[in-house]
């Protein structure tokens, strides 16, 4: 393999990264604005350089081979590092401009980010947003997402991030329903009423509590199951049972008494409940437009009533 520099193979370099990001070269050439023979050539160009095989190519799908294993791996930091480096020119300006990318839970964003969505835009007019959003994972490093919203302890590791809001999960009903089915006055005798809970998987069904010197677990049991926050809100208003959810889902609710929290003396304990992070790659530039974004984000979370947390 050649060890020369050959800086004109760089745009090859990323049409390579751009190809198996897509999976395809004709995806691939769609993103790029070229025709697939083109980018077919970039990469054919950049084995040539590298003198080795980087994909194997069948009629129904591309395979990365060792070599392209690695050289994607090093693809990946070099668009990074351009993009960080075309991140620059917007550090600098003193207009926050561009789009931001950011991805959060579907009850968040809906519920959470999106009400505060006409003042930001009021206040910077030359920022677009697109929200992204989704109960997956996204990756940081490898999507197109400037931020994410993630709840967890900490910050994981090569993510830095700033503490948004706290999340508490409650379980609550209708007044008709407990008026009905009875109010529990301890989390065992949620075992025999009807719950709506999330059902994604068997861990689900087991609601755990906690307050001072003592904890709780219960598997509850339902007619109706729902993997959406909302719904949930609608299933208890309905007087469907009694439904695990957000505080901040059912706040409106449990204001005009259409809901009443049950266990209140209890802190209810999901993988969801904590402290909601803005996240970034600790390693990235913050343009002006990410911090326009973040410092208005801390500014009106951190009045949420019964949300706020400590700023770092």
């Amino acid at each position: 393999m050649s060890i020369n520099y050959h800086p004109d193979c760089l745009p090859d370099m990323a049409a390579f990264a751009c190809v198996v990001d897509c999976g395809s070269f004709s995806a691939a050439a769609r993103r790029m604005g070229l025709t697939p023979s083109a980018v077919s050539r970039q990469v054919a160009r950049l084995e040539a350089v590298l003198q080795v095989r980087l994909l194997e190519r069948t009629t129904r799908k591309l395979r990365l081979t060792d070599a392209g294993t690695a050289a994607y791996a090093r693809c990946q930091d070099m668009v990074s590092a351009a993009r960080e480096v075309l991140a620059l020119s917007d550090t600098h300006t003193e207009t926050p401009r561009g789009l931001v990318r950011i991805s959060m839970a579907k009850a968040v964003g809906r519920l959470v980010i999106h009400p505060w969505m006409p003042e930001f835009l009021r206040r910077y007019p030359e920022v677009d947003v697109q929200m992204v959003v989704t109960d997956r994972t996204v990756d940081l490093f490898e999507e197109a997402i400037d931020l994410a919203i993630r709840v967890t302890d900490t910050p994981p590791p090569g993510l830095a991030g700033r503490p948004l809001m706290r999340i508490r999960h409650i379980v609550c009903a209708s007044p008709q329903y407990l008026e009905e089915a009875g109010t529990p006055r301890h989390p065992h005798e949620l075992a025999q009423h009807r719950c709506l809970y999330l059902g994604e998987d068997e861990r689900d069904r087991h609601w755990r509590f906690q307050r001072t010197g003592e904890s709780a677990s219960v598997k509850v049991s339902g007619r109706y199951v729902a993997n959406h926050s909302e719904i949930r809100l609608e299933g208890a208003l309905q007087h469907l049972g009694i439904a695990s959810l957000p505080e901040f889902t059912a706040r409106t609710a449990l204001k005009c008494g259409a809901l009443i929290e049950v266990l209140p003396d209890w802190e209810h304990k999901t993988d969801y409940a904590g402290t909601a992070w803005l996240l970034y790659p600790s390693n990235r530039f913050l343009p002006a437009k990410l911090r326009v974004w973040i410092d208005f984000l801390v500014e009106k979370l951190a009045t949420q009533t019964d949300a706020a947390v400590t700023l770092a």
